[in-house]
């Protein structure tokens, strides 16, 4: 049996979690919320951990009934992120680790996400949706890498709602992408917004100008309402996101998908992906907010399996790199 601690903080939610083998034993998490109609920066995202981790990791620690002498292995995100706030949990996880002389396994924040979610869905070999706030892609896994067939050409969807949420001053609590939601259930008319697939990849940037330009004689003309914006942003970005998917499981000839990251949280976006996956005989994976959003359970899940089949991270890779590339990982403990 063996004790994997997770730490993430790569943007505004910051978690440990706590893992033996594959049973969770604490997932804690604290999220920054900035007011509305602001975004999160990079410095102050990384203060708010600061002032917030040890606090969180000591509720993780008795949730799981254990102490840190008790953890074989620490784990934390490596990147992708934001460069301050992803310095505060290696510092975090080092400082631990020199302590109490544990080893240590650098995450990619990404392959977390997709491991914790075959872990919890018990989903095989999935077609995997990865969309969050600084991520966007179509994922299937081949040879021992996690192979990527489309993404985002500029920004991801989870951005480009956020920043649509700033536009209508829309609170961050407890995120944006919830209250579009939320506002989107009521809406009733589609306005017509550019739909951009360039083969598999897709564009959000331009639909978030389009909105910018239109967005004050719409509303002030009553033509749309807000819950109608909110309706038609997610109709169609959400639309254009299970076309690429779709055509990736027919390349691969997959018949599972799996929605991971904080955006796969929507319950929209999972129905209208279950239509496609119904059409196609396919069986459709997805967790709800406690797995979805960033946590460390997803950073333990994928360090654990790291560290059974490659060993410990050597002390001088344990660094932090921003833009650091889902097919860059070697999945060792796949076949």
């Amino acid at each position: 049996m063996v004790i994997a601690i997770g730490i993430e903080g790569s943007a505004n939610k910051l978690g440990v979690g706590i893992i033996q083998d594959e049973h969770v034993l604490s997932n804690v998490r604290h999220t920054y919320i900035t007011p509305p109609g602001e975004g999160f920066l990079p410095r102050e995202t990384a203060q708010h951990h600061r002032e917030h981790v040890l606090d969180i990791l000591r509720k993780a620690l008795e949730d799981a009934k254990i102490t840190l002498k008790e953890v074989d292995v620490i784990c934390y995100t490596k990147g992708p992120g934001m460069g301050a706030p992803l310095t505060v949990g290696a510092l975090v996880a080092r400082t631990i680790a020199q302590m109490y002389n544990k080893p240590m396994v650098a995450v990619n924040h990404c392959v977390g996400h997709i491991e914790m979610g075959r872990l919890i869905t018990r989903s095989s070999n999935p077609t995997v949706l990865y969309v969050s706030g600084g991520n966007t892609q179509v994922i299937a896994y081949s040879r021992q890498r996690y192979r990527i067939f489309g993404e985002t050409i500029d920004i991801a969807v989870g951005n480009c709602l956020d920043r649509f949420a700033r536009l209508l001053k829309l609170s961050n609590d407890p995120s944006p992408g919830y209250n579009i939601e939320q506002l989107a259930k009521k809406g009733t008319k589609l306005a017509p917004l550019p739909y951009v697939v360039k083969g598999m990849d897709v564009s959000f940037s331009g639909i978030l100008s389009y909105i910018e330009e239109h967005i004050s004689s719409w509303l002030d003309s009553k033509e749309f309402t807000p819950e109608d914006l909110c309706f038609s942003l997610q109709e169609t970005v959400f639309a254009m996101l299970i076309e690429i998917t779709e055509r990736a499981m027919a390349h691969v000839k997959s018949s599972e998908v799996l929605i991971v990251g904080g955006v796969g949280c929507n319950e929209r976006l999972q129905n209208m992906m279950q239509i496609m996956c119904e059409e196609r005989n396919a069986v459709l994976y997805a967790t709800d907010e406690r797995f979805c959003i960033d946590n460390g359970v997803m950073i333990a899940v994928a360090g654990l399996l790291q560290y059974k089949s490659q060993g410990h991270t050597p002390w001088t890779e344990t660094t932090c790199i921003q833009r650091y590339r889902t097919d860059d990982v070697h999945v060792s403990w796949r076949e």
